[in-house]
């Protein structure tokens, strides 16, 4: 009988994949045919998945829906969107659902994704051996959520069989947990916001590079890895790992469709951020045990210093002053973040990421969204390369700030050039493009209205 590893590269070789040892990196997922921009290179359900928020009702725990929600009546935890979704994943559900309805109130409030993802990672397994039983889980569960650890008296007052289930159950937890942290991905909508995580045992084989040439993004709970540029016969598929540290809504409290792009960069396993100096990026990948050689991490400092750099007191210069250099002085940025900007615009280079962060907090309007979200594409295009994610989703982002202030020209432009990038990225035939298609058009024909009308051109905004 076949090995895993051998049944894995027969199934790739019929999409043109493999995997292949790569020096310094160990397993990394290697085309055997050319891919082109836009192309899909792998899709994949998850092996296992969970909601980011389980207790609030807000996805449908099989397809992350946020809409006509309703919640387990055993467990009282899952929810569901519709019979459709609950049958789906009622094979599993049944097991972990009696033992979460065994649960009290309190240790139910503190459950986590995390137990529940390693949960049902136990599940898949021991259902493909059709041996499962509820007390195994209801102590998996018992022992992740309890308050205090036990003591040595707690322990002696245990029985000899539950002591030996608990022993297992604690090496399996030191087992899981730091494949977990490497291998996890985080689930996102089309504008990569986070819904929840996900294990995805192949296109967790691709390595990371700052500088990827390929993205990953969901639909749903599928995972599609997409080629950002041509990848030919033998080069590395090359996706850049990025962790979702907050869910920062980009606009202020009427529009949250609009993303604050720092953190939200791609749908895939990582915890570093992209638009960082390489000295932190590559500080923030120790805890996951390399050290990325990528282009941009091994080119001189120049990047490096822009982005993280002063502007020069000569304000008829547009060159910039390394942040080691001894003749900054800081002291008079103020508390307030409007004052903070307008002193950060005297002391920082325009592409400094201290700069854009804060011009990111900014955000009370839309002309002044508009503004600042203006501000960040040239930082983006900077750090991020062409067809990137985050560059077309801040283009689509002003598209609407400016679709919104009746700036009808700016915002065919901007859609346009979002739609370019997306449709890389994204594709063309998910509901989130269609939607973007829909805006596209109706932008269109409002500029061929107006021209044909005479109504000349939309008052241009700085």
């Amino acid at each position: 009988m076949a090995s895993w590893a051998e049944q894995l590269q027969r199934e790739l070789e019929g999409r043109g994949l493999a995997v292949a040892s790569i020096p310094g990196k160990g397993r990394g997922l290697v085309a055997s045919r050319t891919f082109f921009p836009g192309e899909v290179i792998i899709s994949q359900q998850p092996y296992a998945s969970t909601p980011n928020k389980i207790l609030v009702g807000s996805s449908c725990d099989h397809c992350f829906a946020s809409s006509n929600l309703k919640k387990c009546s055993v467990c009282r935890i899952t929810w569901y969107c519709s019979s459709d979704c609950q049958k789906a994943g009622w094979r599993l559900h049944q097991i972990e659902c009696r033992a979460m309805a065994a649960l009290t109130e309190d240790r139910k409030k503190m459950l986590t994704p995390t137990i529940r993802l390693m949960v049902r990672l136990v599940l898949k397994r021991k259902l493909q051996d059709e041996k499962v039983f509820t007390g195994f889980i209801l102590i998996f569960f018992y022992m992740e959520v309890k308050a205090p650890c036990r003591t040595m008296s707690d322990i002696s007052d245990v029985d000899e069989k539950q002591l030996v289930l608990y022993a297992q159950m604690a090496n399996l937890v030191n087992l899981i947990l730091p494949s977990f942290a490497c291998n996890a991905h985080t689930i996102c909508d089309p504008e990569l916001r986070p819904l929840g995580t996900g294990l995805y045992p192949v296109i967790s084989i691709i390595n990371h590079s700052c500088v990827p040439n390929a993205v990953l993004i969901f639909d749903g709970q599928t995972a599609y890895v997409r080629a950002l540029q041509p990848i030919g016969k033998d080069e590395e598929c090359l996706t850049c790992i990025e962790y979702f540290r907050s869910a920062f809504i980009f606009l202020c409290h009427c529009y949250p469709f609009i993303l604050s792009p720092v953190y939200l960069l791609l749908g895939v396993i990582s915890y570093i951020e992209t638009a960082a100096a390489t000295r932190k990026r590559q500080n923030d990948l120790k805890q996951y045990f390399f050290t990325c050689t990528c282009p941009r991490c091994v080119k001189d400092s120049l990047e490096d210093a822009q982005l993280e750099s002063y502007r020069c007191q000569n304000q008829a210069c547009d060159g910039f002053l390394l942040p080691d250099s001894g003749k900054i002085d800081t002291t008079e940025a103020g508390s307030v973040y409007k004052i903070i900007e307008q002193l950060e615009q005297n002391l920082y280079h325009d592409l400094s990421i201290t700069l854009l962060h804060t011009r990111e907090t900014l955000l009370k309007d839309w002309q002044t969204a508009l503004m600042y979200c203006r501000l960040t594409i040239p930082v983006y295009e900077r750090v991020y390369p062409p067809f990137h994610p985050m560059i077309g989703l801040q283009l689509y982002t002003c598209g609407k700030l400016e679709w919104l202030l009746e700036c009808t020209e700016d915002a065919l432009k901007s859609l346009t050039r979002a739609a370019d990038i997306l449709k890389i990225t994204h594709g063309t035939k998910s509901q989130f493009m269609k939607e973007l298609f829909g805006k596209l058009e109706e932008a269109r024909a409002e500029v061929s209205l107006k021209l044909s009308s005479g109504g000349g051109h939309d008052q241009q905004l700085s």
